[in-house]
């Protein structure tokens, strides 16, 4: 009796047609397990344990929308974020929503540049202001001498290094999995959480990302013109989507859950102190593969925070991502430039990564909204804007960041 191998031939082809298209969300993934987002998360596991674990799950379910959105508009109109916004949108609006924008990147760069920083520090004893100038003139020369393609590949190799890390960290720490479990779907709010929690979604759910992933998305250079291959990027985009989101939950849950400090009545304040504490905790190679996994992921991200700035930089001009041309170079030297100059004023490292998450959560709603506009117009996406429950369900994510952002800021200022 032969055997039918149509069906196993059939699964292979379509594999391999699935992971033609894994790379985009990737780079969107090394945005939310950025050194601010280690940030976040040891000052999570430290001073809460496993309560917090829910932000995880619920800022990565909103991302997951979010970031699809984006590509969406990417894959439709062949226009980053930044340049439909230019488009679209009269320029006494546009320009005040992309300088916020650029903000937000310079923001996030501040936090992947210092993450690097810290990393260097720890492995060579070099200073932070030397390290942080290393880390983002390295980052520039990578992104001025690499294409896209390698620029992709690089950045794969370097998620692959820092959850391979993570996985080993998390063996070497006994995990309370019930009480993990619970705390990832269980919403709670300790005395004096809010600031950590608003932390966590603004590491999670980033402005910058939204920027990148409509710009990055069309490396692909996908036809726009034929209705049935649009559909088809967009279904395989959502699983590349949901795949590198579903990766960097498991990066962020496991910085969370293996908390050695929490279970051992330990304060975490600082990303070098950290790793001093899982020396004895853990020995040696626990505090050296930390420091070797926090500097690929300050360099990652820092290098695709690189791409968000110029893009959002020239789109501001009408044009799309082209590191050759000078207005994104322009851009990505801005974004460096200025986090660096910040840097130098800054006192307390570690403060400086929490409240530059902050930064971004406040920022989120603005750029959200115009996400949402710009892909529920069907004089922008034709057929393929957003169906009503499609809005529904965007609108109701915008209006639970924007009501976490407002109880920050009843807690920063009037408490």
């Amino acid at each position: 009796m032969l055997k039918d191998y149509s069906k196993k031939h059939s699964a292979s082809e379509r594999a391999r047609e699935i992971l033609r298209y894994i790379g985009p969300g990737l780079l969107i993934t090394v945005g939310f397990i950025d050194p601010g987002n280690w940030a976040s998360n040891l000052a999570a596991g430290a001073d809460f344990g496993y309560l917090l674990l829910w932000m995880v799950t619920l800022s990565t379910i909103m991302l997951i929308l979010l970031q699809h959105n984006a590509a969406h508009l990417g894959i439709v109109t062949g226009l980053c974020l930044s340049e439909a916004s230019t488009k679209y949108l009269p320029k006494w609006l546009s320009r005040p929503i992309l300088a916020t924008a650029m903000m937000a990147s310079i923001a996030t760069a501040l936090a992947e540049i210092l993450g690097g920083a810290i990393a260097l520090n720890l492995l060579f004893n070099i200073p932070l202001v030397i390290g942080s100038i290393i880390t983002a003139v390295f980052c520039a020369i990578l992104l001025k001498t690499n294409s896209y393609p390698k620029m992709e590949k690089i950045i794969i190799a370097f998620v692959s290094i820092i959850g391979f890390s993570f996985l080993l960290e998390l063996n070497m720490v006994s995990v309370e999995w019930t009480e993990a479990i619970s705390g990832w779907v269980t919403p709670s709010f300790p005395e004096g959480s809010i600031v950590i929690i608003m932390s966590v979604l603004g590491a999670v759910v980033m402005p910058h990302n939204l920027f990148l992933h409509s710009e990055v998305i069309q490396s692909r250079q996908w036809n726009l013109q034929d209705e049935k291959i649009i559909k088809r990027q967009l279904k395989y985009e959502f699983l590349d989507t949901l795949f590198s989101m579903g990766l960097g939950w498991a990066i962020n849950s496991a910085i969370i859950a293996a908390s050695v400090f929490f279970t051992n009545n330990l304060q975490v304040d600082d990303l070098a102190q950290a790793t001093e504490l899982l020396r004895p905790i853990l020995g040696d190679s626990a505090a050296l593969i930390f420091a070797i996994a926090l500097l690929f992921a300050g360099i990652s991200s820092t290098a695709t925070c690189g791409i968000a700035g110029g893009s959002i930089f020239s789109g501001i001009f009408g044009e799309d991502y082209n590191i050759k041309d000078y207005h994104s170079w322009h851009g990505v030297l801005i974004t460096y430039g200025l986090a660096i100059l910040v840097i130098l004023f800054i006192q307390d490292p570690f403060e400086g990564l929490i409240y530059s998450q902050m930064f971004l959560s406040i920022q989120l709603p603005i750029t959200i909204f115009l996400l949402i506009y710009l892909t529920s117009s069907k004089k922008i996406m034709g057929k393929f804007a957003n169906h009503l429950y499609q809005k529904i369900i965007l609108i109701i994510v915008g209006i639970i960041v924007t009501c976490l952002n407002l109880t920050l800021l009843w807690e920063i200022f009037y408490k």
